[in-house]
């Protein structure tokens, strides 16, 4: 990694492309709030008022299901409805630090007694009896869950556009994605139907909609979080469990609640972290992604913006190299493809079935045929990928954080990431649109997407943050300190429901 050039907001302002009409980090008209606090109704401060007797967890439920029934028909980010479940969970009351707070569950995790769908239509009709310990530990952690939220099937590529529910749509300009593959729960949190939502991240799945839809989104350190699945594990694991929240502390309390819920506090646990960070940080930002695509003028403005109000914050900012090669793209590909072969034929065994395009969509059959033609070496890939984690921390020999956009692209019209394109076409515009994520998925490392800005046509951009192993509270607390001097809570969607605790 070599350091280009130290920054200055001169330097920062001539380079980035645009100009006037941009709008970046003007929540609140600029002016610094002082980080969160009790006139912030997120989701600890909801629990906190259940808890102080302000109000119910009954009461608090209905009106969520209240604001899911009148939102989700713009939105459709809702694949099944547990409102009477909810109801009964509210009256007995829940314990734990977001005691009695509505949320969702993604559907890619079971929960014991309701529909598991996956996205797909092949599995419409399913219902586990079991779940995995990411779910209990939500439960556990107080929240109540109103169902499902929306996921592209098996969570495969980066919109949530299944052929089982149709597309799920952004709140800020309903003809756009709200991402994927947590795009359902993004839509709802930014909609404001629920303060925060479970969401998971195998390939920037978490930040990817964080950044469409205005929201804070942590992919956590490999092996921190409980799983969510009731299969057998990858070879490697891409995925990391969390939350899309609207507010850093919901996201630092959620990572903890869970860890410490599940019971796997010992080694892979998280302090809760409250404050912002206290040293200066060196910050290496770069804007180009490994991989030969361009970045939209409008999102590398953006990022150079959030450079500069880094800078202004007293941290030492430099501009970078691009700190790793986009070697593990294709191989990152392998894997996800053996990931839809074991999921179609999980189904072939449980249905007895042959699998057909009535079962499953496109992409899945494409992933398919990709794994037939290249799984011989599959375990070669699996010992290439393992061996990424040392070569992308390198990358931080000289910093301690690295910032790039979150995605290169604005969140694009519905339709074009539809999983019935041809394969060639899926996966160009795949990798154009999100080529800066799925690096941490495969070094198992922290990264977090921060909503500091916002397009001319308000669409909002994020600007990810990514740390070494462990680095979890690290990027926590650079959030903190980013989020008071820039707040954006603030700063809502058209499609707004205020959620008032």
């Amino acid at each position: 990694m070599v350091a280009q050039t130290g920054l200055s907001r001169r330097a920062v302002l001539k380079s980035s492309a645009g100009g006037s009409a941009f709008l970046a980090m003007s929540a609140c008209g600029g002016a610094k709030s002082g980080g969160p606090n009790n006139n912030w109704i997120d989701g600890i401060e909801t629990a906190r008022r259940i808890k102080r007797g302000d109000v119910t967890a009954i009461d608090i439920v209905a009106t969520a299901i209240e604001r899911a029934k009148t939102i989700n028909p713009a939105i459709n980010a809702i694949a099944a409805e547990t409102y009477d479940t909810a109801q009964v969970a509210a009256a007995e009351g829940r314990a734990g630090p977001f005691g009695g707070v509505p949320s969702f569950v993604k559907d890619l995790a079971s929960v014991a007694g309701q529909p598991t769908q996956y996205g797909s239509r092949a599995f419409a009709k399913y219902v586990s009896d079991q779940q995995p310990p990411l779910v209990d530990a939500f439960f556990e952690s107080g929240f109540i869950s109103l169902g499902k939220s929306t996921t592209p099937e098996f969570g495969l590529t980066g919109t949530t556009e299944s052929l089982l529910h149709g597309p799920t749509r952004n709140p800020w300009n309903l003809n756009h994605t709200a991402g994927g593959s947590s795009g359902g729960a993004a839509a709802l949190v930014a909609s404001g139907v629920v303060p925060v939502a479970h969401a998971s991240d195998g390939a920037g799945s978490i930040r990817v909609p964080s950044s469409c839809c205005g929201l804070v989104g942590l992919k956590a350190t490999r092996g921190r979080t409980p799983v969510a699945r009731l299969s057998e594990a990858p070879p490697l694991e891409l995925s990391s469990q969390g939350c899309v929240s609207r507010t850093v502390r919901d996201s630092a309390a959620f990572l903890a609640a869970i860890t410490a819920a599940s019971g796997e506090a010992g080694g892979n646990g998280i302090k809760m972290v409250t404050r912002p960070v206290s040293d200066r940080l060196r910050i290496g930002f770069h804007i180009r992604p490994a991989i030969g695509v361009d970045v939209a003028p409008e999102v590398e403005e953006a990022t150079r913006k959030v450079a500069v109000l880094c800078e202004d914050l007293g941290h030492k900012v430099d501009e970078i190299d691009t700190p790793y090669d986009a070697s593990f793209f294709s191989d990152m590909t392998l894997l996800f493809s053996a990931g839809a072969a074991q999921a179609v034929g999980e189904w072939t065994e449980l249905s007895g079935k042959a699998p057909t395009y009535s079962h499953f969509e496109p992409l899945t059959f494409d992933l398919l045929r990709y794994y037939e033609a290249h799984k011989v070496s599959f375990e070669s890939t699996v010992q290439r990928m393992s061996s990424f984690g040392p070569i992308y921390e390198a990358g931080f020999a000289d910093y301690d954080i690295i910032l790039s956009p979150t995605l290169a692209r604005l969140p694009p019209e519905i339709g074009h990431l539809r999983t019935d394109l041809d394969w060639d076409t899926m996966y160009s515009r795949v990798t154009a649109f999100s080529p800066f994520t799925p690096a941490q998925n495969v070094a198992g490392t922290p990264a977090i997407s921060l909503p500091l800005s916002q397009a001319p046509g308000g669409l909002p951009i994020g600007a990810q943050f990514s740390a070494k192993s462990g680095g979890d509270e690290l990027l926590l607390a650079l959030a903190y300190e980013l989020e008071e001097a820039s707040p954006w809570i603030e700063r809502q969607p058209p499609l707004f429901a205020k959620f008032e605790g």
